[in-house]
């Protein structure tokens, strides 16, 4: 496809001129055509490493070892350039150009997702800031210093002799250097204005109107740089942005991709034996998130759920293993318990459990909610018990939540740390770590039944489910028939407009 509103500029060799170097500043947008299939694989998969960069920024240290390996190992996966792999960067080998011309692209396609408002440009800016700055720290001196140039920031890197004259200046004005030798490392000589952060804080010499910046620092500054252009970049896209959506076949992408979920469909477990009702008690103790948990215990204590609960936990124990018949053996158990009686159950309510399973109305076999999806659609209201208790209950009730169920005092001031930071699926993540007594997860949570499949996997109850490759991303509540002509990303996305709009 051809981004609009861009004027075509000729290319001699794409190879050598616009992917010359592995990381991009993004200030051409492509001019090839690709196509819908290329578009939303690529958008996708560009969407997954910022969502992981997003999850580790909050959950480790960036820039330390955990980290880096953990992005490291993300890059790998998702075939994304990260560091120079080719000596002569102007003869780029097919696999590195098809992983930079991806880079290039999938940025441009989220670029667009993602100027639609000022939470969704926020938030992009952010996890694309942090992805710049990993790949920066990632390049070689000589590299940093060949992208520089490349990008005509005129960063001079000062010469020996000077570096000598001003060696105690320089030494003095810089902890990032403090006992190193002057002569073994490499400064740049700035403009002042372009380094206004490096100035306030004192990190930098400075001498008639430029400041002299080590290497360590100098990201700094170009992290500035990069974040200026592309806050600018998407404010010019939001503009253009009426006439890329004038184009059916990519308005229902764009306009869903924000919310995408791209995890697991959780569906269909072929591999899990199914559980029984007598199961679900100390199951919902031990393996059940706590949207689960709540629902459950809700569910037992009034012996009744409104719609809203009733789709989220029963979808969920349908991803867990429940048939049909056990499905509604169940659900009629708990709500006879208490003011319907059997007659009542069958005609108002069993409807829509069979529904549930697609057994009736347009036979859609529903799928599992995923965190996202609890998070951002039908909020609960008074009565209800569905949604995210960290997302939706008081900060209070959680806490008491929280110590009812025996999590440390230390381990709730961390979630509720997490809850005010607004990061629900990493406090639901820590929850998991605190309940079940390890210090790493080791997974990046996007569903409560990935919650539940994990926790069986550590607690010895699912040794012998084997997760099968992840099929083509879809809704949470998708159906299993595709139509001949399917967009799997419009429907993976359903249902998710507020994604990052609420507070």
């Amino acid at each position: 496809m051809q981004f609009p509103g861009r004027q075509r500029k000729v290319i001699a060799n794409p190879k050598a001129e616009l992917y010359r170097h592995c990381l991009q500043f993004y200030g051409q947008p492509p001019l090839e055509n690709i196509s819908l299939t290329e578009f939303e694989t690529f958008a996708v998969e560009r969407l997954k490493l910022l969502k992981t960069v997003e999850n580790l920024g909050v959950s480790h240290v960036k820039g330390s070892e955990l980290y880096t390996n953990k992005l490291d190992k993300e890059f790998s996966n998702l075939h994304f350039p990260y560091k120079i792999e080719v000596k002569d960067d102007a003869k780029v080998g097919p696999t590195e150009y098809e992983k930079r011309r991806k880079d290039h692209i999938s940025h441009f396609i989220l670029r667009l997702a993602y100027c639609q408002t000022e939470d969704l440009r926020r938030w992009f800016i952010q996890q694309e800031v942090d992805l710049f700055r990993y790949r920066f720290n990632a390049l070689a001196s000589t590299y940093k210093t060949s992208f520089l140039q490349h990008n005509n920031l005129h960063y001079d890197t000062v010469g020996l002799e000077e570096k000598m004259v001003l060696s105690d200046k320089l030494i003095s004005s810089s902890y990032a250097v403090s006992g190193c030798k002057v002569e073994d490392q490499d400064y740049y000589k700035v403009p002042f204005q372009d380094a206004l952060d490096l100035v306030r804080n004192r990190k930098v010499y400075l001498k008639a109107g430029y400041v002299y910046i080590p290497n360590q620092d100098i990201i700094i500054t170009v992290l500035n740089d990069f974040r200026t252009q592309l806050s600018k970049a998407l404010a010019l896209t939001a503009r253009s942005l009426p006439t890329v959506l004038s184009d059916e076949r990519l308005q229902p992408l764009l306009s869903h991709l924000s919310h995408a979920y791209v995890g697991q469909d959780y569906s269909i477990q072929k591999s899990i034996g199914k559980i029984s009702l007598e199961q679900i008690d100390p199951l919902s103790g031990k393996s059940f998130p706590l949207c689960m948990r709540q629902l459950h215990q809700s569910l037992r204590e009034s012996h009744h759920l409104r719609h809203g609960g009733r789709m989220q936990y029963g979808l969920f124990l349908k991803g867990i293993g429940l048939t049909l018949d056990q499905a509604l053996q169940f659900w009629r158990s708990e709500f006879t318990k208490g003011k319907v009686d059997m007659d009542k159950f069958d005609k108002a309510y069993a409807y829509s459990i069979r529904h549930m399973f697609g057994k009736e109305g347009k036979r859609t076999d529903y799928t599992p909610y995923s965190c996202m999806k609890v998070i951002l659609s039908n909020p609960p209201s008074q009565g209800d018990h569905h949604g995210c208790p960290f997302r939706h209950s008081d900060a209070e009730l959680l806490k008491q939540k929280l110590q009812s169920y025996k999590v440390s005092p230390s381990g709730i001031a961390q979630i509720l740390d997490l809850v005010k930071g607004m990061h629900y699926q990493l406090a639901c993540q820590k929850y998991f770590e605190l309940t079940h007594n390890i210090e790493d997860s080791g997974f990046s949570l996007n569903h409560p039944n990935q919650y539940f499949l994990e926790s069986q996997k550590l607690l010895g109850g699912a040794r012998e489910v084997k997760r099968e490759a992840d099929p083509p991303q879809r809704a949470p509540d998708a159906a299993v028939k595709q139509p001949p002509n399917p967009q799997p990303l419009a429907e993976m996305t359903e249902d998710l407009d507020a994604y990052f709009q609420d507070g």
